[in-house]
């Protein structure tokens, strides 16, 4: 099943509209200067075709269904197809619901940034002078974990060496915070504190403890009075350790290692193992909403977002800030935001600089690499328009690369 819809004016002709921590050891900072220098640049018209047509490729590849919003400026653009359930051959919908996986870190940091507005954290400060005796090094400092450079060994590794076995052994657990930092502290740290770039869950589970500590309140009461009410935010929720998923939602399934055997659905689970490192709820429209409010710097202040896009090179076309990645397309259009893998969700939201063009996208399914990589190609669709020849061939960075931010040898089990 596909559709296609557009509302707020016709994308066709109305949607061509325009759109700083220590450095690193092993490798300085880089600017934020996308090809694209300002952030009054037009854009080129989105491709809902080639976007209907990418999500159709990811229907062919084992997604059982897959969608897309594009909002600019009050226009929107949308497509979906495939199904939501497998057992009733629903059909996906615009409004359903669904797990954003590692966009959650996203909102995590934004937290963390009004706490340095208030003047209650300081970035370059030791986690151990707010969280004493937590981490190993007291050298680890609160830039280094949102920008995952301290070095804390990714637990999720080793909880998810086996995709299906390894869910199903978490799926209904609770977990405390400080009982999957000490997975991580059983393993030797993948480097010195500051150092490159290492992708790990660890972080951003410290950055839950942080958000609880400064604030004397749960990360749901945090997100909520902080992000989701103001913005008026009516799909996004943090319900854990509750496993349900609530209203019209998607049912997610997870990909096997072995070939062949059949999707699990993964719907429903506490994400405890995750938290404040992937178990929002949430929906494209939402997902949209918050990625143009902080672009736009409507969540936090100008000093913080700039702090947010600091770049440290974090893979072929792609640097990380504090929470937040910036992917370098082919047409040199630079757009900001975050992935997200959990159990039976690939989830992505990425806006222009300027936050008046994003993208929401997510298929219903994981550990499977090729729909990742067939998924970032939204990004072409929604941000650089048609193919050109110039093009063609060139490589974006999107449709070719491992998904490396995802847990390594379970191709998206875990968070991304």
């Amino acid at each position: 099943m596909a559709s296609a819809t557009v509302s707020g004016g016709a994308v066709a002709g109305a949607l061509a509209l325009s759109l700083l921590a220590a450095p690193a050891q092993a490798s300085p900072h880089t600017a934020d200067t996308p090809t694209v220098p300002a952030s009054t640049a037009a854009l080129p018209q989105p491709d809902l075709a080639g976007l209907r047509s990418t999500l159709r490729t990811a229907l062919g590849q084992g997604a059982p269904g897959a969608m897309a919003r594009i909002e600019d400026r009050g226009t929107v653009g949308r497509v979906t197809v495939g199904v939501a359930d497998l057992r009733t051959r629903r059909a996906l919908d615009k409004a359903d619901r669904f797990r954003i996986g590692s966009i959650t870190k996203t909102m995590s940091a934004v937290v963390l940034l009004q706490l340095v507005d208030e003047r209650k954290l300081k970035l370059d400060t030791s986690v151990n002078h707010y969280l004493p005796g937590l981490l190993p090094d007291d050298r680890i400092t609160v830039r280094h974990v949102l920008g995952h450079r301290s070095g804390l060994y990714d637990y999720t590794n080793d909880m998810f060496a086996s995709s299906v076995s390894g869910f199903e052994a978490v799926r209904t657990k609770v977990f405390t915070y400080r009982q999957l930092v000490n997975r991580s502290l059983r393993h030797a740290r993948t480097g010195a504190p500051g150092a490159a770039y290492s992708y790990s869950n660890t972080n951003f589970v410290v950055a839950g403890l942080l958000i609880e500590k400064l604030t004397g309140h749960s990360v749901a009461t945090e997100y909520t009075n902080r992000v989701i009410k103001p913005l008026q935010l009516k799909d996004t929720f943090y319900v854990h350790p509750n496993t349900k998923i609530p209203g019209r939602h998607t049912n997610g399934y997870l990909t096997p290692d072995r070939s062949g055997a059949a999707l699990v659905d993964a719907t429903e689970q506490t994400v405890s193992w995750a938290q404040s490192a992937g178990a929002v709820i949430s929906s494209t429209r939402d997902l949209d909403t918050f990625l143009s409010a902080l672009l736009g710097g409507r969540l936090t202040s100008a000093a913080q977002l700039a702090q947010m896009r600091r770049w440290l090179p974090a893979g072929s076309n792609q640097a990380y800030g504090l929470g937040l990645r910036r992917r370098d397309l082919s047409c040199g259009v630079s757009v900001y935001g975050h992935t997200g893998a959990v159990q039976g969700y690939y989830s992505y939201a990425f806006a222009s600089k300027d936050g008046r063009r994003t993208l929401a996208a997510v298929a219903n399914t994981s550990n499977n690499g090729p729909v990742h990589n067939t998924m970032l190609r939204t990004l072409e669709s929604a941000f650089c328009g048609k193919p050109t020849a110039a093009r063609s061939g060139a490589g974006s960075g999107t449709g070719t690369e491992r998904p490396e931010d995802v847990t390594a040898g379970t191709a998206g089990t875990a968070g991304d």
